[in-house]
């Protein structure tokens, strides 16, 4: 097999990253855009020793799953893996990636996976869903201002103003700050050079508070350090005022805070370490259930809100909370999960390696007068075996929800040292929580339950629940 000879193949499989499967002479293609059940012709791109990648060059029989792609850059943008697959298909394969990695990681048997599945918690809306939005800033070829969204696995811009995951607004709030950036000569950064100003546009919603943040990160100390001050153009609003005026066109009352975050650091990190409050408060508000959350730029928060009350509600159903128990919520970030679960336990203890993080819990649990929870710096698996070492009681209930690397080694220890009843296991990664739930398993729990919840309809990616019991 060489690079750019074209086959005909049948889609067998797909990978957990969304690339279709399919066979020549037992020589596996690793096919993006490709759905099960297609019949294509593919032309090979890359050939490695045992396995090659191909793109789809025509479709001879489309796969019954297959619908055109809403989104006219679906292809290229690279951000929605699986648009070109119904929405019964796309939870089909989900479930599926989940199921194969506690059985194949996890040790799992099959049989015993399906007696513990619990309800798929599926997306009401797949399109207009996300609350958050990153847009970076660049140039085209022709040396225009341009925003959209990385190309898989490059850096390079796919133009898009209007991404159909993200609300309608957006869109106007994007074209204001490129007409701002145009009227008052404010430019855009160029990634080779590590000259420009503006980098990304953040953009944050309260999907049930209908409040807005625009914060845009920037490779300068300040969008008015060239603003002239004493000559011909004194006159004119400061570059900061004209944003917010722009700003509040497009989102009128609804906007509450404009913000600036400085990075010059030529990585691929997007927000810098802090941020500087051009209007407002520096954070809006967005309310899950009975609980009113601050939400900064630097904040951690479920992009889909709708989707998350679901499985905040889902972790209240399996702690089976009766007012007593003594909770521990590591990884807690704001506090979301600490908060949403306070006024239904005793005592809820939150730890959050974020500084900032930890503040904003602190002040979203002073907002909802919430008394009984209290919120530590550090790393989870640090502060969580310091505290049990210097004597603090067995807890009841964990929760954990990490970041995709899933739970340190330490804290796991830790846990099955102290032996809770009880642990709930939320988690973005299921092959990391499929690894983590073969140690807890193998030495004190067992899975009682498990749900895939759908918070990021037409990606891969999916959350999963887990609620473990002590042998």
């Amino acid at each position: 097999m060489d690079k750019n000879e074209i086959f005909k193949v049948t889609i067998e499989d797909m990978t957990n990253e969304g690339l279709g499967v399919g066979k020549v002479s037992g020589f596996p293609l690793f096919i993006k855009d490709a759905v099960i059940g297609d019949e294509i012709e593919v032309r090979v791109v890359k050939v490695k020793k045992t396995y090659g990648y191909g793109r789809v060059e025509s479709i001879i029989t489309p796969s019954p799953s297959r619908v055109d792609a809403p989104c006219s850059i679906a292809r290229p943008c690279g951000g929605c893996q699986i648009m070109n697959m119904n929405y019964d298909a796309q939870i089909h394969f989900k479930e599926n990636k989940v199921i194969n990695n506690l059985t194949r990681i996890g040790g799992f048997s099959r049989s015993f996976i399906d007696e513990v599945k619990d309800n798929t918690l599926s997306a009401a809306s797949y399109l207009r869903y996300r609350n958050k939005a990153q847009f970076p800033v660049g140039f085209n070829k022709n040396g225009a201002v341009v925003t959209g969204f990385y190309g898989g696995h490059s850096h390079d811009i796919v133009p898009c103003d209007d991404c159909l995951l993200l609300k309608e607004e957006c869109k106007d709030i994007v074209n204001a700050v490129k007409r701002w950036m145009g009227e008052y000569g404010v430019s855009a950064y160029d990634e080779e050079t590590g000259r420009g100003v503006v980098r990304h546009i953040l953009i944050r919603c309260g999907e049930n508070t209908g409040e807005w943040m625009v914060c845009l990160v920037i490779n300068a100390d300040s969008l008015d350090e060239k603003h002239d001050t004493k000559g011909p153009g004194a006159s004119k609003p400061s570059h900061a005022d004209a944003l917010i005026s722009a700003l509040k066109e497009v989102l009128g009352d609804a906007l509450k805070s404009v913000c600036i975050s400085v990075n010059k650091a030529r990585n691929n990190v997007i927000l810098g370490d802090n941020y500087k409050v051009l209007y407002g408060e520096g954070y809006i508000h967005e309310s899950l259930g009975d609980i009113t959350y601050r939400i900064s730029p630097l904040s951690f928060f479920q992009v889909n809100s709708k989707q998350c009350v679901r499985l905040y509600n889902k972790v209240l159903e399996y702690g089976e909370f009766n007012g007593t128990e003594d909770v521990w919520d590591l990884y807690c970030g704001t506090g979301s999960i600490s908060l949403f679960m306070a006024r239904h336990v005793k005592c809820v203890h939150g730890i959050e390696i974020i500084p900032e993080a930890i503040e904003d819990a602190k002040k979203n649990a002073s907002d909802n007068g919430i008394k009984n929870a209290d919120f530590i710096v550090g790393a989870a698996e640090d502060v969580f075996t310091e505290k049990m070492k210097n004597g603090a009681s067995r807890p009841d209930i964990v929760v954990v929800d990490p970041p995709r690397k899933g739970c340190d080694e330490k804290l796991i220890n830790t846990i099955l040292k102290m032996s809770p009843r009880k642990v709930i296991y939320v988690s973005c990664d299921s092959a990391t929580l499929s690894r983590d739930l073969k140690l807890l398993c193998e030495s004190a729990y067992a899975l009682k339950k498990f749900s895939v919840v759908d918070q990021f309809p037409n990606t891969v990616h999916t959350e999963v629940i887990c609620r473990l019991e002590i042998n």
